[in-house]
């Protein structure tokens, strides 16, 4: 076996330190970007979940907004009802002043 060439022993030790160095920084910046990308992430999570609350308040006030204007429309479809009669009552009245009109010219 042949000797080891201390120079180049150190030179191996050197760029091993260089290379671990260089891994340590690689892996610092991928912890990096990680911990951006699952902060993003959780953002988005976040925004959907209150969109999704947002989208199901503002359904349900829809859906008793619609209630209360149909409970409307069937109040004013009763309190409409005589109206019909009053009409042919007017109606009678107007051909009763036209008969009338008629006769005293």
């Amino acid at each position: 076996i042949p000797a080891i060439d201390p120079g180049a022993l150190r030179d191996v030790v050197a760029l091993a330190g260089q290379v671990a160095a260089q891994v340590d920084e690689l892996l610092r910046n991928v912890h990096c970007g990680l911990q951006a990308l699952t902060a993003l992430s959780v953002g988005c999570i976040q925004t959907y979940r209150d969109g999704v609350e947002s989208l199901g308040e503002a359904a349900d006030l829809g859906i008793r907004a619609m209630y209360a204007l149909v409970a409307r429309c069937e109040e004013l479809d009763r309190a409409m009802q005589p109206v019909p009669a009053l009409a042919r009552r007017i109606r009678d009245m107007k051909g009763t002043l036209e008969c009338l009109e008629g006769l005293c010219k």
